[in-house]
């Protein structure tokens, strides 16, 4: 079922890049494990994907822990700055940080350890009430209050847009968004690098692509429908 799954998800990767005259390489597909048992993420990374995401720092330092396999984990759900020291050294990106506090605890435990921590900010382009991430006009004066801590590395935006039946529906908040990118971009501030825009999940992915995502994190589509009545979950 894997197998088939991964396949069919990269066949829609291709084509999305093929219509917006983009290369396959471009996009980074994360592949989203959270409630999903070791053994799976075991079997996605045989097939060939090294980027796994999880929502919960807890689940995210179990896997950490028990897993065999160099995989790269990517913690995509909101993070409390009581948390952020179990996971600083353990993710290869933090899509999420969506305020000065939360990144100045970063700071705070990655030079406890001597490391650099990249990270996205989570922009709430879509002004959803249930979701977190500033606000449009919040995201370049947070960034360049971010650029001054020296042991994070901005590296770009992230945001969850809304579950719709169409996703056609999300594709000017997409565009919208690789518009603030763009622009961030070009301003060049020291200690930022604008490459990553991760945008698009299962149900819309290919609008995102199409619209300049270069990370998209699909789970339901991998990994099947989700199983929330585990441990650690609510």
């Amino acid at each position: 079922m894997l197998k088939h799954n991964l396949e069919d998800v990269e066949r829609r990767i291709a084509l999305a890049c093929k219509r917006a005259n983009r290369k396959r390489e471009e996009v980074t597909l994360v592949a989203v494990s959270k409630t999903k048992p070791l053994e799976m993420v075991e079997e996605v990374f045989d097939l060939g994907i090294l980027e796994f995401g999880e929502n919960k720092v807890q689940e995210m330092v179990d896997k950490y822990e028990r897993i065999k396999s160099p995989v790269h984990w990517h913690l995509i759900g909101h993070l409390q700055t009581n948390k952020v020291k179990y996971i600083v050294d353990k993710t290869v990106l933090i899509h999420s940080v969506d305020s000065l506090k939360l990144a100045n605890q970063i700071q705070k435990e990655a030079e406890k350890r001597n490391c650099i921590v990249p990270i996205l900010i989570e922009v709430n382009i879509a002004k959803e009430e249930t979701k977190f991430g500033v606000t449009k006009e919040e995201t370049l004066p947070l960034i360049e209050e971010v650029a001054k801590l020296p042991n994070i590395r901005v590296c770009g935006l992230m945001t969850s847009a809304p579950f719709v039946e169409d996703p056609e529906e999300n594709r000017v908040y997409f565009r919208e968004l690789h518009e603030l990118f763009v622009d961030i971009r070009q301003k060049n501030i020291d200690n930022i690098d604008m490459k990553i825009l991760s945008m698009g999940m299962t149900n819309d992915f290919e609008v995102a692509i199409e619209e300049g995502s270069t990370m998209v994190r699909i789970g339901t589509a991998i990994f099947g429908a989700r199983n929330y009545k585990i441990k650690g979950e609510s």
